[in-house]
């Protein structure tokens, strides 16, 4: 996978993530998908713990960038 493709495909995970409401959901939806829900969130964060520590791997640092104009 090219560069461009990875980093692409993080921004649309990271969109679809961000589109996420469970404010929408009621108490009992939320109850009924908590174990497909608890399984995405173990999956999502592992999968970036393991990103992130290759990057530390390498030597480099990750960090959160400063806002524009912030």
């Amino acid at each position: 996978m090219s560069t461009k493709e990875a980093i692409a495909r993080l921004d649309a995970a990271v969109s679809a993530l961000g589109a996420v409401d469970l404010s929408e959901w009621s108490d009992e939806t939320l109850r009924a998908h908590l174990l497909e829900l608890s399984v995405a969130l173990c999956q999502v964060d592992a999968a970036l713990s393991r990103v992130a520590d290759e990057v530390r791997a390498r030597g480099f640092q990750v960090e959160e960038p400063a806002l524009a104009g912030g």
